[in-house]
């Protein structure tokens, strides 16, 4: 996907905690207009990148610029440009919802408004209660309500739907393509892989240090992820050679199951035509048949497996 106006550019970006190489290498450009989301397992450097990205720390080596600006020397226009919702922030907990949000409108220059970001965040019912007495999804919610308040150009969101509930994280998603819409950038980190499929417009993997692989969510299923998971019971009895000899079926495993069957698990390129294949076979006797495509799960769990198989 190409963008008139690249908003994040990052190249060669490294960090070191002392002898130990976190972040090793990062290249990544997101455009305006444009949701990517950071995926990789804990420890892969994703909030380092982040906080470099939005100058909480200094990169060891590479270059950052955040519209035009170097995040480790930050200006008033930055600060005011980018907004950053952290996993967890303090927030004054005697104010109210209301005055919290206030508070951070009166740090910029042409805020939005207070009462449309309470009811985008699903907190215009909670305004006057205290932040002391709000559940942990409500001050996830407030802590984005502050985060968009100023009207930034760039969000930088660290995992922001962790702990909210379905209804509460449907309106985060809706705050970000709102955002995106207006021709605003978001990156974003997440363990969610629904999350990432339905949001992002393209996901950068991140694996000990280095982006494994960034490409729009289809892409990265199509390319990484072809194969489909096709699983029955049969009899316990039955030969399972024909399955294995279907086309497209790259692997066949069974397992003993409680009721004197067998379970079978299968991965095929054609899980379409595997499927009407073992319907077909009177033999197999085959029930409960399922059939799941590739996803982006399985790309995360692709990369990852190899890139530690290569270190």
């Amino acid at each position: 996907m190409m963008h008139a106006e690249t908003v994040v550019d990052v190249r060669d970006l490294r960090k070191s905690y002392g002898d130990k190489l976190v972040v090793k290498g990062v290249d990544l450009q997101v455009g305006a207009g444009e949701v990517v989301g950071l995926l990789g397992p804990n420890g892969a450097g994703k909030t380092t990148t982040l906080e470099c990205l939005v100058g909480l720390r200094r990169p060891t080596g590479g270059t950052v610029q955040v519209l035009g600006h170097d995040p480790a020397q930050p200006s008033a226009d930055f600060r005011r440009l980018v907004a950053v919702q952290p996993q967890e922030g303090s927030l004054f907990p005697h104010l109210t919802v209301r005055e919290t949000v206030d508070l951070w409108a009166s740090f910029y220059p042409d805020p939005d408004d207070t009462d449309r970001v309470l009811e985008q965040v699903g907190l215009a019912d909670e305004a006057y209660q205290r932040v002391n007495g709000l559940s942990g999804g409500q001050r996830r919610r407030l802590l984005l309500a502050v985060t968009v308040i100023g009207r930034p150009r760039v969000l930088v969101l660290d995992e922001p739907a962790a702990g909210l509930d379905p209804q509460a994280r449907e309106r985060l998603w809706a705050v970000v393509r709102e955002h995106r819409d207006g021709g605003g950038c978001v990156l974003l980190t997440t363990h969610d892989m629904t999350e990432a499929a339905e949001l992002c417009d393209r996901v950068a993997v991140l694996v000990a240090g280095r982006i494994a692989a960034c490409d729009t969510p289809a892409r990265l299923v199509s390319s990484l992820a072809a194969a489909s998971t096709v699983e029955f019971t049969a009899d316990a009895s039955v030969s399972l050679e024909t399955v294995r000899s279907m086309p497209g079926v790259v692997e066949v495993e069974s397992t003993p199951s409680s009721d004197g069957r067998i379970a079978v698990r299968v991965r095929t390129t054609d899980g379409p035509g595997t499927l009407r294949g073992i319907a077909a076979d009177q033999e197999l006797n085959a029930a409960d048949l399922d059939v799941s495509r590739g996803s982006l799960e399985q790309v995360f769990h692709t990369l990852a497996n190899t890139v530690s198989e290569e270190a």
